[in-house]
């Protein structure tokens, strides 16, 4: 019996990303301006009278959580570089 050769399909989205044109210093702009935007959010929705406290804090860390994710982002583009 001859054995087939099987040929394993393998999906890197990190190159998917460089193929795209995105760099390693785009994500870490992204993570810097997610930090700034959770704080703009949060200060701002801090100061509204309408708007529950507890509301601008998970909003604030809604959008806190995004930076986290761009700087590995950023790393494992880097290492690709």
């Amino acid at each position: 019996m001859a054995k087939k050769a099987v040929e394993k399909v393998v999906f890197n989205p990190v190159k998917s990303l460089q193929g795209f044109g995105f760099k390693s210093e785009y994500a870490y702009l992204a993570g810097f301006a997610s930090i700034g935007l959770s704080l703009t959010s949060w200060l701002i929705s801090r100061g509204k009278k309408t708007d529950d406290k507890a509301q601008s804090d998970r909003w604030g860390i809604f959008v806190g959580h995004w930076a986290p994710t761009f700087f590995a982002l950023g790393i494992a583009l880097k290492l690709e570089e």
